[in-house]
């Protein structure tokens, strides 16, 4: 199970900043620490005022004040925002408004502990309830349930349906419940948990009390599917742009995977990242390797012992330019706002998983990268894995489904994030500008002729046959099936031979890609034309197409993997901060993290940090106006921040 969710200081990308003297004000009305301001939650009771007091940000962004007040007066709702949007604001604010408790089903126990910090370091009364507690801290936890001091409560969907927790908050009065990673009950959704299907429970035990589904990943499909079974039919949805514009995607040829990941490196030495890889061997050797060229790196895989892994975690948690190799095991929990890269050395195993996983890059809104290399041979084992998997046919024809739109994605002529977006069913009117196929244009070939042969075929065999039959038909094949259905005697049998199977394979992807085919619903992994006004000019000849298809089979060789320079515009960029101060702060934040046992992260974010070396606030007020600096962090390190920015002025000219 992959994770997603936003730190609740991960809104400041955007946000404008709080006048000094209405963060003074509410300073002061604010409890003097964190464990005191539950009590004082009338005073700023509107969500606005609590963002501004909280969480240090004076204005709301895209759909987030519709969603915080559509809670507050009691709606349910399914939220689709992309990693970084701020999604955990729109059900820790109302959970803060509303009166009674929030609980939070969340899947991980770091992802709670990671959540349940940050919101600490605001003031706010927040638990966590899982496995790894100590008897004195569950027993802690549980007084504070019993005795109502708690605003919000974080548990893991087994916890809370198992036992009698359900009984015990049934005796409460509850503020909401949310539900993230909310793709998790959908069997279309690409990380499906069964024991999420239960939660559709809470509709029945918990009519009133609203029930928040949050997500990053779900493509039409999945969506409808999460409204059944939460229950939801009745809620709104809320869908923001699923478009990372911070993130560049790169995509490179496979040729050395080793070879082409150190260069890649090269660029981003001591940034923070991730590099997924298949096996937990080739993570193992990655690792070394990188290890070996003095990179600051440690493995992840399922065969490690629970102490290394937790270990690794850790390191990658609470340091600094640590790049972390890693199985898909690896992400879960993972809340870290400064990676500044995500590299895949082989393909996910979907476009669902990839965009969940590149998501975790960027997360402040700065500028970072999602770098992959792939190669065809990638393609055959994630069938295998698929076809040799328990799982039942039709979860097996949705996978098949869901990996032809990766391929289709990888193999895209146009602006990748084009075509990314138009999986979620989003459209972006203009190329982005910041991706491989937009930075680095590949040679093209007039392809009309061969996808009105393509389209053709499709219509002429029924618009119910996959990519396979597809190109034996036009190929001439002499198969039974073919026979069978007496497709050797349509007009199109056979005429296709000016390209190859992998180069018909690379234009039926290509024009899935374009929306020129998609798959049959529940259709065994057939094609049918996509929207009939873009398929016919097409084969009208009104509109020609370009698109670069791989060299004959009798010419094709391995990418020679180009360099990934394009890649290093995107690493931190401080801008006006003063690079000196900016290490002096980060260094300030690395010491309180360690004195208190969090990551640095969960201090400030390195965004707040750039704004302080950049402002130099000279008082309270003006240090209250940064983005990220709320009441409770306001009054904690106020003080010492004034004192290290005094200390580190500037010399006068």
């Amino acid at each position: 199970m992959e994770e997603s969710n936003e730190l609740t200081a991960s809104v400041s990308q955007g946000n404008d900043k709080v006048e000094g003297a209405d963060l003074a004000e509410g300073a002061a009305r604010c409890a003097a620490s964190s464990a005191d301001w539950g009590a004082d939650r009338g005073a700023v009771a509107d969500p606005l005022q609590v963002l501004q007091q909280v969480f240090g940000y004076a204005s709301f962004r895209g759909p987030q004040e519709a969603i915080v007040r559509h809670v507050i007066d009691g709606g349910s709702a399914l939220v689709l925002m992309p990693t970084g949007g701020g999604k955990s604001l729109c059900f820790q604010i109302p959970a803060l408004c509303r009166p009674g408790l929030a609980v939070v089903v969340s899947p991980l126990i770091a992802l709670m502990q990671d959540q349940v910090e940050a919101l600490r370091q605001a003031g706010v009364a927040a638990a966590a309830l899982h496995s790894a507690l100590d008897p004195q801290e569950s027993a802690s936890l549980w007084r504070q349930l019993n005795e109502g001091t708690l605003d919000l409560l974080y548990v893991s969907p087994e916890r809370l349906l198992n036992g009698d927790l359900l009984e015990r908050l049934a005796e409460r009065q509850l503020a909401l419940f949310a539900i993230d990673e909310a793709h998790c009950v959908s069997q279309w959704g690409h990380d499906f948990r069964p024991e999420y299907i239960q939660l559709g429970i809470l509709a029945d035990r918990f009519p009133q009390v609203p029930r928040l589904a949050l997500t990053a990943t779900a493509d039409p499909r999945t969506r409808e599917e999460i409204v059944e079974r939460l229950g939801l039919q009745q809620g709104r949805v809320f869908l923001a742009s699923f478009d990372r514009p911070n993130i560049r995607y790169l995509l490179r040829g496979k040729e050395e995977p080793k070879a082409q990941l150190l260069r890649f490196l090269e660029e981003h030495r001591g940034d923070s990242g991730i590099v997924y890889a298949r096996s937990r061997s080739r993570v193992d050797q990655l690792a070394a390797a990188l290890q070996g060229a003095g990179f600051n790196a440690v493995g992840y895989h399922a065969g490690m012992e629970a102490a290394a892994r937790s270990a690794a975690l850790d390191r990658f948690r609470r340091g600094s330019g640590v790049v972390v190799v890693a199985t898909i095991a690896f992400g879960m929990g993972i809340d870290k706002p400064d990676v500044r890269f995500v590299a895949h050395v082989d393909l996910p195993k979907s476009l669902e998983a990839y965009y969940q996983e590149t998501g975790r890059a960027g997360r402040d809104g700065l500028p970072a990268v999602a770098w992959m290399i792939h190669g065809p041979g990638d393609v055959p084992q994630l069938r295998r894995f698929i076809d040799d998997s328990e799982a039942p046919l039709a979860q097996k024809r949705i996978e098949h489904g869901k990996l032809d739109a990766l391929i289709g994605f990888t193999e895209a002529a146009s602006c990748r994030r084009q075509v990314l977006l138009r999986h979620f069913g989003e459209a972006l009117d203009q190329p982005c500008g910041n991706c491989d196929a937009c930075l680095e244009p590949q040679t093209r070939h007039d392809v009309t002729v061969a996808a009105q042969k393509l389209l053709s075929a499709v219509h002429r065999t029924g618009h119910r046959f996959g990519a396979a039959h597809l190109v034996d038909v036009l190929l001439g094949a002499s198969t039974e099936r073919i026979r069978s259905l007496g497709h050797d005697s349509l007009s199109v049998y056979g005429i296709g031979t000016e390209l190859d199977k992998e180069q018909w394979r690379a234009l039926i992807r290509q024009l899935g890609a374009l929306g020129l085919l998609q798959p049959v619903p529940e259709g065994h992994g057939g094609l049918r034309w996509g929207a009939e006004n873009a398929v016919r000019p097409v084969l009208r000849g009104e509109t020609p197409l370009e698109l670069p298809l791989p060299p004959p089979r009798k010419e094709r060789r391995r990418s020679s993997g180009r360099s990934s320079s394009a890649g290093a515009a995107a690493s931190t960029d401080w801008g006006e901060a003063d690079p000196q101060l900016a290490a002096a702060l980060k260094s300030w934040r690395t010491d309180q993290a360690r004195q208190q046992g969090v990551p640095p992260y969960v201090v400030f974010h390195d965004r707040t940090l750039l704004e302080l070396a950049a402002r130099r606030p000279s008082s309270l007020a003006e240090l209250g106006s940064v983005g990220g600096i709320g009441a409770a962090k306001l009054e904690r390190y106020g003080a010492a921040l004034l004192e290290l920015l005094d200390s580190c002025a500037s010399p006068p000219p």
